[in-house]
């Protein structure tokens, strides 16, 4: 089964925590804090792999987790850090946030290695808490949790040549006759319901060819096969526009051409100036040289090709012409974008807020503090008091108007106040 959409939730790997600990030593009574920092968590790849070439694995697995990194150990030793986690993804696969539907990475080279989620580092151990004036700290650091994030993943084949064109107008016969693929083909329509690539051999040039499903009016708007179709030429060099000369289908050849061009236009502009090859295809049943005439006035090409895929009449000379235009065109390349970046909190903010009778107060410096306190721990707590007062916190509770006895709630610990 061919899937080239998928949505799939990453998280990476939080980090561990630091330990608390003291050396301890026979003639060593004071030995001093020793607690080691937690290891960093594992970070999300996504690796091209060109052995595959649909996203349905990720139907069956849509959550992917890398591993937590460990909590630090006494004697200064450092916790084990998590494994990074590797995605085989195909070559073409575009990461975009679900969300906001920013592009994080476009996975395009065989082999290619992309950061997408960095694992959370490890909270340090007691002993990068020891001072001058703080000997004995008897407290560590909570390693850096992460988030859950909503990816959308999105294949946009990569080929030279893209064959588009209606539906049933003989481009996976095309397809069958210049390369070794097998597409199914039969005569009815959308025969033809996912991308077919190709490699054509030219004498000593190789290049790929994509049959993509037919395109209909309205497919810009999602009509039909709508972005199945045009999200897979997106990446093409070269585009070879079949047309139905005979008018086996019932429709005027001429208003298929214009059809289609419209299509691409509506979808991206970048997309329709791309080199093109008009194909008139089934030249092996009757059709005007009107038709011919009216092709090439249309198009504005220099030449319309005659062709007949069913008896290979006029193919040779068509492969020619699509080497000889790649050879002058650019090589491909990955997307160019401005690469989307999950926002990061000042470090340094807080508010102040009231509920009722309660004073709240929230923020990047609160999360990043809570890390740091054990509350339970009373050389901790005073540490984390006189930290409140040192970043201006508590005198921001005494302007909003905070008593003694009033409640101020801290993240989800509420505290009594007293001034």
């Amino acid at each position: 089964m061919f899937l080239d959409v998928a949505t799939i939730y990453c998280k990476a790997g939080e980090g561990g925590d630091g330990a608390v600990s003291f050396h301890r030593e026979k003639y060593v009574p004071n030995g001093g804090p020793d607690g080691g920092d937690g290891g960093r968590g594992g970070s999300i790849y996504f690796v091209a792999d060109a052995a595959l070439n649909t996203l349905i694995s990720f139907r069956y697995t849509a959550h992917f987790r890398a591993q937590n990194g460990e909590r630090g150990q006494g004697k200064n030793m450092t916790g084990r850090s998590g494994e990074d986690l590797i995605v085989k993804v195909p070559r073409g696969t575009v990461v975009k946030d679900a969300e906001t539907g920013g592009i994080i990475a476009d996975v395009y080279d065989e082999g290619e290695k992309v950061l997408i989620l960095e694992g959370g580092t490890g909270g340090r151990g007691n002993a990068k808490f020891a001072t001058a004036l703080r000997r004995s700290p008897g407290f560590s650091e909570m390693g850096e949790k992460t988030v859950e994030r909503k990816l959308r993943l999105e294949l946009k084949t990569i080929a030279d040549v893209g064959l588009v064109g209606f539906p049933n107008v003989g481009k996976s016969t095309l397809l069958s006759v210049i390369s070794a693929a097998r597409p199914k083909i039969a005569n009815y329509h959308f025969t033809t319901l996912t991308p077919n690539l190709g490699v054509v051999r030219h004498y000593d040039d190789d290049f790929v060819v994509a049959d993509i499903p037919g395109l209909i009016e309205g497919a810009a708007e999602g009509v039909g096969l709508g972005h199945s179709f045009l999200r897979h030429v997106e990446r093409v060099r070269l585009i070879v526009h079949l047309v139905d000369v005979s008018g086996s289908e019932g429709r005027d050849p001429i208003q298929d051409y214009r059809a289609v061009r419209k299509e691409l236009q509506s979808y991206s502009a970048e997309l329709a100036a791309l080199p093109e090859l008009v194909v008139a295809n089934k030249c092996d049943l009757p059709c005007s040289d009107d038709v011919f005439d009216g092709l090439k006035e249309a198009s504005g090409a220099e030449r319309v090709y005659r062709i007949s895929a069913a008896t290979t009449e006029g193919v040779k000379e068509l492969v020619g012409a699509m080497a000889a235009e790649l050879k002058r065109l650019p090589p491909a390349k990955a997307l160019e974008f401005e690469p989307f970046r999950y926002p990061e909190a000042d470090q340094n903010s807080f508010e102040v807020h009231k509920e009722g009778e309660t004073y709240c107060v929230t923020g990047a410096f609160l999360e990043k503090l809570a890390r740091r306190v054990v509350l339970n721990d009373p050389e901790s707590f005073r540490w984390f008091q006189r930290v409140l007062r040192e970043h201006g916190i508590i005198k921001k509770v005494e302007e909003m108007g905070a008593k003694d006895g009033d409640t101020v709630r801290i993240l989800d610990i509420e505290f009594e106040y007293i001034s």
